[in-house]
């Protein structure tokens, strides 16, 4: 991640699901926000701590970015799940350094 210049929301954003922390990951979402994964949308902050929960903290994923470009950031994803490590891709939509929509496709 040294070479890769990071908006302020993604560097949290791979802090805090790195560092498994629920609550500083459901902190870097602001008001409002989208998570669009696995072809589900979930929306407002009940929705997103659970994906937070079952899609990021249970299986202790680890994102290594490897680009990151306009709003888009690939990276790899390991963890405690079938098929890892695969590389995805992260589209942000950021405002006043919070996550207001996310969506992530396999890559």
């Amino acid at each position: 991640m040294s070479d890769i210049i990071l908006p302020k929301a993604v560097e949290n954003f791979i802090a805090a699901t790195n560092a498994h922390d629920a609550n500083a990951l459901a902190a870097v979402f602001g008001d409002g926000a989208t998570v669009r994964d696995d072809g589900i949308t979930r929306a407002g902050e009940a929705e997103i701590h659970e994906w937070i929960q079952t899609h990021l903290i249970d299986p202790k994923i680890v994102i290594t970015p490897t680009s990151f470009a306009g709003d888009r950031l690939v990276a790899s994803g390991e963890g405690e799940f079938t098929g890892g490590p695969l590389s995805f891709a992260f589209v942000f939509g950021i405002k006043d350094d919070r996550v207001t929509d996310l969506t992530i496709d396999p890559v």
